[in-house]
């Protein structure tokens, strides 16, 4: 069967770092993954990879001199099940599309992070999280049964079937195979709208402790940090706290589009943006406007679009830190290492890094994936653009302090972690590698993270 759409590209990461080449293939169906993957009539390729909206800010899908699967036409959304919410999906539909589909019936999707612009695959690659870790797990957590291709041969796993290999290929970042669909379980919602608390605090102390709090009444809560105040404003920042709102809570109104505005009329930006856009100085302007904008409120409805995916009404923002492009960092750490938080801000600070958007929030306890990121504690994101002089030593100190705590990078985010740091932070790799080298052993499935990272320490380098 001829491929749906084939061409040597450069690509990168969302983060626009270490861009890289290959040839970019566009299945439409499970004959022409297989092809890319087997080749028993040609020699194996230097690698394979899946990619979806690249939205992972590094190079996860990314694979230099091999091929990489575009998967945005495996794009089928089945039925809702209307006892169960069960939905069966191609791994190229997007969230976007899976809520839109089901917000028409009354289900909203299980987890999202903080962009609906990721696929199905890429949701369970990455294992994504979002604002109700707390309450309900990763994403991999709501997910019947996975279609897989690989090497070695097409599976249908589960968390009851072959949990191995579905859970290595849950937070896996495709290297397990190419997702090729999967049933997912929805969550029935009364209205598509949220109802929200904003809490204004005007420290880290006071922040911190309020999301404690609230993560006990509140299926979905998220703090943003000012990384830019110092002094008795340390971490000051906003706190919101939201859940699902009820047909009694609108009180019969239906106003607009719940996905807007970030909905299919999106600003946009142009390609060529200078760098010096984010400093210090527009920064910290930015963090006093957005502090000041919300006050304290309980009870606010707010949309879907604007309480999970406020980035998303802005195409293309990655674009506002130029041509060098950005890293976000992210980690996580056990409760009782909460204190890294300020420890990472203040390394920043330090380090004169102007520090676009940090936001916080609570992890519940992780699921069985070796790769999987979140552990039960704190996780962190700090975007930052690349480009100042104390920046990587900055970011290594901190990689240092957090798998010293016995935590993680997420590796959906990363950029620039070396092997013997990631080693450390995700003990089984070992047991992550024994799975691939059985659906895998010949080691095509590879990407730019993986060369990097030195997973798969079976293969010549």
């Amino acid at each position: 069967m001829p491929e749906a759409g084939t061409g040597v590209r450069t690509l990168t990461g969302w983060g626009g770092t270490s861009p890289s080449a290959a040839r970019v293939v566009e299945p439409v169906d499970a004959d022409e993954i297989d092809d890319a993957l087997i080749r028993p009539d040609g020699p194996t390729p230097p690698g394979v990879i899946a990619r979806g909206l690249g939205r992972s800010y590094g190079d996860a899908a990314q694979c230099a001199g091999g091929v990489v699967l575009d998967t945005r036409r495996l794009d089928r959304i089945g039925p809702i099940d209307p006892e169960t919410g069960v939905v069966e999906v191609g791994a190229g539909v997007s969230l976007a599309e899976l809520m839109r589909t089901g917000l028409a019936s009354g289900w909203f999707v299980p987890v999202t992070p903080g962009t609906r612009q990721i696929t199905v695959g890429g949701a369970i690659a990455a294992d994504i999280h979002g604002k109700n870790h707390h309450a309900d797990g990763s994403f991999g957590s709501h997910v019947r049964s996975v279609t897989l291709a690989t090497p070695s041969g097409g599976y249908e796993v589960g968390p009851e079937a072959d949990a191995d290999l579905y859970w290595a290929t849950v937070g896996g970042m495709g290297l397990t195979g190419v997702i090729t669909g999967a049933r997912v379980t929805m969550r029935p919602v009364e209205t598509s709208w949220m109802v929200v608390d904003t809490e204004q605090h005007d420290n880290l102390d006071g922040l911190m402790g309020a999301l404690e709090r609230v993560d006990k009444d509140h299926r979905y809560t998220v703090a943003w940090l000012d990384c830019s105040a110092r002094g008795r404003r340390f971490g000051r920042g906003l706190l919101d706290a939201g859940d699902h709102a009820t047909s009694a809570d609108l009180g019969g109104r239906r106003p607009g589009d719940p996905l807007a505005p970030p909905g299919e009329s999106r600003l946009g930006l142009p390609p060529h943006l200078p760098g010096g856009l984010v400093n210090p100085l527009t920064v910290a302007a930015f963090n006093e406007f957005w502090f000041r904008k919300s006050p304290s409120r309980s009870g606010r409805l707010r949309r879907l679009g604007g309480f999970f995916h406020p980035l998303d009404a802005v195409a293309n923002w990655n674009r506002l830190f130029g041509r060098r492009g950005f890293v976000q960092y992210q980690f996580a750490v056990g409760n009782e290492h909460g204190e890294l938080v300020a420890r990472a801000l203040e390394a920043l600070q330090v380090a004169s890094t102007p520090c676009t958007m940090a936001v916080l929030k609570r992890f519940g306890p992780g699921d069985p994936g070796p790769l999987s990121f979140p552990i039960e504690g704190w996780t962190l994101a700090l975007d930052v653009p690349v480009g100042p002089p104390a920046l990587p030593a900055a970011l290594r100190h901190l990689d240092e302090l957090v798998a010293e705590a016995g935590g993680r990078v997420y590796l959906a985010k990363d950029s620039r972690l070396d092997r013997s740091t990631f080693a450390t932070m995700y003990p089984r790799l070992a047991d992550f590698e024994a799975v691939c080298r059985r659906v895998d052993p010949g080691g095509i499935l590879q990407s730019d993270l993986s060369r990097r990272l030195g997973i798969r320490s079976d293969l010549a380098r």
